[in-house]
């Protein structure tokens, strides 16, 4: 068997992995993958291969288990399935990487110090990165790792889309918009050519709708704006984040209503969003299932804002000629998709009903002005495709 990479997607209470075969095809083949969930109550580990038949399967009773435990079992699992082949690198999503690190770079001190600066731009997601990344430091100190930044992709965005309008010596030291999502979006941008070959040079909107949620302008497949900023708070409504917010606000909560930095940080991060409006839920799928008025007027300023800021995309790509839908929400849910066309039809997208409710991969119909497509994520293979570029880099 080929050597293999192993791509890491590390969240709080979760990992996603992938394990690649490196062949003689230009891209890597995905052999199985999987997720740990459960971290810090009572660990799942499971894996299942490409077609996605489960092939194993283990639960832990102790809620103790740390990420390095449970990695020592990933790696266990993966060199028992490679047999004789070597596992020869492990790519790891980290969501920011400022201003300095604007391409994949392999993990050294240096650059495990500059992402450890970044972790109060990302707090919910880049220290979970670094504990993977030190965990698999810490179990194969040899293993080449490689760090695919989410910002990276929207290094392309024009200056007066990066600025913010605060005193140009607090730009200096970085407070800009970066973006995120963007090796979702940097997929998509790949998938265009083949998919649909006539959007590929053209300009699009993509949306990744999923717990967390932004749009993306491309134009000829590079990013010219996005809707999140200076952190992964800003723009849409999320599952638990409430997006673009009145600075006001904040300011109110803290002077007014009395509350701490920390009290603020998690109301806006983890008690907002389609969660705060709703009350009931962050998953859509509850939502789109519950009889509570409040679900739905929780669908409804996601839809809302969706295609609000969809409207702005269009104004920095000058005109639109696509809109494309992935990730969890964008994917699976029709009937946000239905929504958010809607509120679009100004712009000339009108959708084919029957084909958004079988969730084709083009949804629009023949008289549509705006091609409208369903194109599932991939994110992990973007990952293997950096890290295995990353590896082939003179050294």
């Amino acid at each position: 068997m080929p050597d293999a990479v192993l791509t890491i997607n590390a969240g709080s209470s979760s990992i996603k992995f992938g394990l690649f075969e490196i062949g003689s095809e230009s891209d890597p083949r995905l052999l199985n993958h999987g997720q740990i969930e459960g971290i810090g109550t009572t660990p799942h580990f499971l894996a299942r291969d490409q077609a996605g038949a489960v092939l194993t399967e283990r639960r832990w009773t102790d809620p103790g288990v740390t990420h390095e435990a449970v990695f020592a079992e990933l790696l266990r699992w993966i060199d028992g399935h490679l047999g004789e082949a070597r596992l020869v690198a492990a790519g790891h999503r980290v969501v920011h990487g400022g201003r300095r690190l604007t391409a994949p770079a392999q993990v050294t001190a240096a650059v495990l110090a500059q992402l450890d600066s970044l972790v109060p731009l990302a707090p919910l997601h880049q220290p979970h990165s670094l504990s993977a990344i030190r965990a698999v430091t810490a179990l194969r100190p040899h293993l080449m790792q490689v760090a695919c930044f989410d910002t990276a992709f929207h290094r392309t965005n024009a200056g007066v889309v990066r600025r913010i309008a605060l005193p140009r010596a607090l730009t200096d030291q970085g407070i800009e918009r970066y973006g995120f999502h963007g090796l979702s979006y940097e997929y998509i941008a790949s998938r265009l050519p083949e998919t649909a070959p006539g959007l590929a040079a053209g300009k699009v909107i993509v949306a990744h709708l999923g717990n967390g949620a932004s749009l993306c302008a491309l134009a000829a497949g590079q990013s010219v704006d996005t809707t999140m900023g200076f952190t992964a708070l800003d723009g849409l409504v999320m599952g638990t984040r409430c997006g673009a917010l009145d600075p006001g606000v904040i300011l109110y909560l803290l002077q007014a209503q009395g509350m701490t930095a920390g009290a603020v940080e998690h109301l806006l991060y983890a008690q907002s969003g389609l969660l705060g409006v709703s009350g009931v839920s962050s998953d859509m799928r509850a939502l789109i299932e519950s009889q509570d008025p409040h679900a739905r007027e929780a669908i409804e300023l996601f839809a809302f804002r969706i295609a609000r800021e969809s409207g702005a995309m269009a104004m920095t790509l000058g005109g639109l000629d696509g809109l494309v839908f992935t990730a969890g929400i964008g994917e699976h849910v029709a009937a946000v998709r239905r929504q958010v066309c809607e509120r679009l039809a100004w712009l000339g997208v009108a959708i084919d009903d029957a084909a958004n409710d079988r969730g084709d991969p083009c949804i629009s119909r023949p008289d549509s002005r705006i091609a409208v497509w369903v194109i599932p994520a991939n994110e992990e293979l973007m990952i293997a495709r950096h890290t295995l570029a990353t590896m082939d880099k003179p050294k």
